[in-house]
């Protein structure tokens, strides 16, 4: 994994909808299940928000919690 890529995802926050100014890794899984199934939006917000839905379906959040601190 790129280390960039992980820093965005506890950085950035949602820009619309339901969870607007949450951070990205907090974003609950549901949400996350229904942006897979519906289709993930284009650019990197979308490319943020696949990969933490793969993070999060793998049961990979742990290598998240290290980089909130930064």
């Amino acid at each position: 994994m790129n280390e960039k890529l992980l820093l965005d995802l506890v950085r950035t926050r949602m820009p619309y909808g339901k969870y607007k100014g949450r951070i990205l890794c907090d974003l609950p899984e549901p949400y996350l299940v229904w942006y897979h199934q519906k289709g993930f939006p284009e650019g990197k917000l979308g490319m943020l928000l696949h990969t933490l839905y793969e993070i999060k379906l793998n049961g990979l959040e742990y290598l998240l919690k290290p980089l909130r601190q930064l």
